[in-house]
């Protein structure tokens, strides 16, 4: 069986890598991580492990990684330190400082797996996962941002060229400041090859337009669930075309995606994601995506 390759968004999950939060979240100060209100180590912990019963359930291979106190509080948001693609994974540079050492990890973990390094994003270029979006398996859409910036996508650009990936990177809003987590992915999570959840006050104008001309369908997700949630309510993880998982407490949202013909799971996620800015998605790094 293939063990790796993922240039799509919503194809059957049929591996993941994720990393099980211990004592680094359990420990972590709020206000160093930016963490909000809600944040609670233990509940968040035990909310985790539901959300990983719902990844399980679906039939996806969890490939662990464990949090044995090494304080990288926001390792478990496994989705942004590497990206993967048919030819291998990239490794790369995180735009927040705190997590920088998290790369490391991901590099660790594929090795002891054999999962090739296609390329690895250095010097000044920042680039995270929660920013990449495959529209297709060749075209990669990159948000540029706080935590992107255009000397990572230069260098992502030169890893895929030679594989026929075109790169095409958006201007992202500040919205809340530096310091909070708005990625490309906070504005538009892909339900299915042409459908896609999206919050189009955000979403850069030129990427907007594409994806209408692509003929993709775009549910606009409310305002007001947006807003309570810091985004969140739009993060959602497809484990297979139309068959999502959503957090907890945003009903509207819940059902624009049911009506739409979506199967929607949740879990409880107030003192994990609502807390420490990061949704079922970031909770995940695809490693084989592929129809059964």
């Amino acid at each position: 069986m293939t063990a790796y390759g993922s240039q799509e968004m919503s194809a059957p999950l049929m591996r993941v890598l994720m990393r099980r939060p211990g004592a680094s979240l359990s420990a972590a100060d709020p206000a160093k991580w930016h963490y909000g209100p809600t944040f609670d180590g233990a509940r968040a912990v035990h909310q985790y492990k539901a959300f990983a019963e719902l990844v399980e359930k679906s039939g996806t291979e969890i490939i662990w990684l464990e949090d044995e106190g090494d304080g990288l509080a926001d390792a478990m948001f496994t989705h942004d330190p590497s990206l993967m693609s048919d030819h291998g994974a990239i490794l790369l540079r995180m735009g927040k400082p705190l997590r920088v050492a998290e790369t490391a990890l991901h590099e660790k973990a594929y090795a002891e797996r054999q999962i090739p390094i296609l390329g690895r994003i250095e010097g000044n270029g920042t680039v995270e996962g929660g920013d990449c979006i495959w529209l297709d398996a060749k075209t990669l859409v990159i948000g540029r941002g706080v935590r992107t910036n255009q000397e990572g996508i230069d260098q992502i650009s030169a890893i895929l060229a030679p594989h026929g990936v075109t790169v095409l990177a958006y201007d992202l809003p500040l919205w809340q400041g530096e310091e909070a987590c708005l990625h490309l992915m906070s504005v538009m999570s892909p339900l299915a090859d042409n459908l896609a959840l999206v919050f189009a006050p955000l979403l850069p104008a030129a990427f907007y337009q594409l994806l209408k001309k692509r003929g993709v369908t775009l549910i606009e997700a409310p305002a007001d669930e947006f807003h309570a949630s810091n985004g969140l309510s739009l993060n959602v993880l497809p484990t297979r075309p139309n068959e999502v998982i959503m957090v907890e407490g945003f009903p509207a949202t819940k059902a624009a995606m049911e009506a739409a013909g979506c199967t929607v799971q949740t879990f409880e996620a107030d003192a994990l994601c609502i807390a420490c800015e990061g949704g079922p998605t970031c909770l995940t790094r695809p490693v084989l995506r592929r129809a059964a």
